[in-house]
């Protein structure tokens, strides 16, 4: 069985939802606490093993490129302040992995992007990231992911129940319990109407494909909003031969919304060792004032 190496971080969506700010701001770079969203991801992948890590952004988002690599001004004033602590950190931002970067010309849905990386991957199992989904949970769900490809060799994908108003902007899964937090798919609907709902389970951020998925992109149609769907492709995939849910713990803050970047922030920002407690004994007295 191939260990996982390479991690996928589709980030070529518009981010609408965000906008003003993502105008000028790709909304990959709006932090969480002092980090930009898309850090969390890039080292989610490298906890689970990622090596090698392709970025898929578009026009305008060139900043992310520049994150990730060294830079000798901010290097060269810690230095000088002998700030040796902050130096190792932004060092060590663009030492994390082998960070690679791939625009998408047109954005024509998660599954055209995910195709587009054929080149890349090789004939290697490899881990997607989505770009908006950042998960705060104990156990890295990418590396719990990791080991299920290594135990059942086949497709993974990380789950969790949401709500059936939900689940039709999601996806819904035909899956059957094999142990605690670990399903059998034998079908999936991308953005399912009502009477198609099998599951209120659906994939939230996270998938460990095989390469033999890109045949399928090539060759299926635009599905829902008229994109590939990345969903659709699984679904052949399932319907062959089951592949594997793992119901991750912890939660999941959608990065592409107003509210779920706000919300991102107040959860970790709480969590954080230098000022956490302060934060939080400001959040209380915020509270009891509403």
């Amino acid at each position: 069985m191939k260990k996982i190496t390479k991690a996928v971080i589709p980030a070529a969506g518009l981010g609408t939802r965000m906008l003003p700010q993502s105008k000028s701001v790709p909304k990959e770079m709006l932090p969480i606490v002092d980090k930009p969203s898309i850090q969390y991801l890039v080292e989610e992948a490298v906890a689970a093993g990622a090596e090698d890590i392709l970025v898929i952004t578009n026009r305008d988002k060139d900043c992310i490129e520049d994150y990730f690599d060294y830079s000798p001004e901010y290097e060269k004033k810690l230095s000088d302040s002998g700030k040796t602590k902050e130096l190792e950190n932004i060092r060590a931002i663009a030492d994390m992995a082998n960070i690679y970067f791939l625009r998408q010309k047109t954005t024509r849905g998660l599954g055209h992007a995910v195709g587009r990386t054929r080149s890349f991957v090789g004939n290697e199992p490899f881990m997607v990231l989505y770009g908006d989904d950042v998960i705060d949970a104990e156990v890295s769900t990418s590396l719990e992911m990791a080991k299920l490809y290594e135990e059942f060799g086949r497709p993974v994908v990380g789950v969790q129940n949401v709500s059936r108003e939900a689940i039709r902007r999601y996806c819904t899964l035909d899956a059957k319990p094999i142990r605690d937090r670990v399903w059998s798919v034998c079908d999936m609907i991308e953005k399912p109407r009502e009477d198609q709902i099998m599951t209120t389970l659906s994939i939230l951020g996270r998938v460990i494909l095989t390469p033999d998925v890109f045949d399928i992109l090539e060759t299926i149609p635009a599905g829902a909003g008229g994109e590939i769907q990345l969903t659709d492709a699984m679904a052949i995939m399932a319907r062959k031969e089951p592949i594997t849910a793992y119901e991750f713990p912890g939660t999941r803050h959608d990065m592409g919304s107003k509210i779920g970047f706000l919300k991102a922030n107040v959860s970790l920002g709480v969590k954080n060792p230098d000022f956490g407690d302060e934060f939080k004994t400001w959040l209380k007295d915020f509270a009891a004032k509403l």
